[in-house]
């Protein structure tokens, strides 16, 4: 029988993701614990390589601007513009997202 250990700690992650508006994830960025999460990436993806603590994956993810702790750039404008993001824990950073603007229902 294979190891799904991977696919359950996936799914957990994908449960623990959630919108957040950036007002209220402020703080985790004044401790700097925020981490901008490139759009081209999967994030329950990069949460769980981050937790396996897959330090080359991770090292080529931010060596190509893809991973890297939120700039003061970022969060005025995310701010400014009152943005909701993805978000997910993995103590003791939250990983956060920024999505192409989504369709109105």
């Amino acid at each position: 029988m294979p190891d799904n250990s991977e696919a359950v700690t996936k799914t957990k992650i994908n449960f623990e993701t959630a919108k957040i508006p950036w007002l209220e994830l402020q703080r985790f960025f004044a401790a700097g614990q925020c981490v901008s999460v490139g759009q081209a990436l999967d994030l329950v993806e990069v949460a769980y390589r981050l937790a396996r603590d897959d330090a080359a994956q991770i090292k080529i993810w931010m060596e190509t601007n893809q991973l890297a702790k939120v700039s003061d750039e970022q969060a005025k404008r995310w701010l400014a513009e009152e943005v909701s993001l993805w978000s997910v824990v993995v103590k003791p950073w939250v990983l956060v997202q920024q999505r192409e603007r989504e369709e109105l229902d």
